[in-house]
């Protein structure tokens, strides 16, 4: 009787938590599409950094989700004034009307791009930097700017509520910290 030996279909993979994205990564990113003129993908990523949203729910904002139909302006969704230009000027450049999905598909039959696709554009992003793509996914987006928040501030409330997580002990695994600098840091704050 043979023994089959079946590979685990994770085996060389480094798997767990993706690290977020650091201020080096970001501004590299930026300015390659800045001047690659690549509108959608800029759009695309700063939405992504600002808004903290998960890949699924990023693909499937519509442009009345983030630009006021009145006046045309960005409105308030944790956007920076820089996000909100970008958004502005790919929603000008693509001709978007307010109930258009905001990353159209280019796929007949689909309406907005799929988390597929928003992740082999993320890890485009990550491999022209020169960074190893298996240490990175889109969810890295999601993970970076409370990451930096926390580093800044050190502030674990302000990032769980971004988050929207209803336990701390859950944006402490989130971020990645140790447990006691975790407690420490929360014992430390005046609420």
């Amino acid at each position: 009787m043979a023994i089959q030996i079946h590979t685990p279909w994770n085996k060389n993979r480094i798997i767990g938590q993706k690290k977020p994205l650091q201020i080096s990564h970001i501004w590299g990113i930026r300015i390659r599409l800045e001047l690659e003129r690549r509108t959608r993908d800029l759009a695309l990523f700063n939405l992504g950094l600002d808004s903290k949203l998960r890949g699924c729910d990023l693909v499937k904002l519509k442009v009345s989700d983030v630009v006021q139909q009145k006046t045309g302006s960005p409105v308030q969704f944790e956007i920076t004034p820089n996000t909100g230009e970008s958004i502005l000027a790919w929603v000008i450049k693509a001709g978007l009307k307010p109930s258009d999905y905001l990353f159209k598909s280019r796929i007949h039959g689909a309406q907005h791009i799929s988390t597929r696709q928003y992740n082999r554009i993320f890890h485009g992003w990550i491999e022209k930097l020169g960074l190893d793509t298996s240490l990175y996914s889109t969810h890295s987006m999601r993970r970076t700017k409370p990451y930096l928040i926390y580093k800044k501030t050190n502030n674990l409330r302000v990032v769980q509520l971004l988050l929207g997580h209803k336990k701390l002990e859950s944006t402490v695994r989130y971020l990645g910290i140790e447990v006691d600098d975790a407690l420490e840091i929360s014992e430390s704050l005046e609420v």
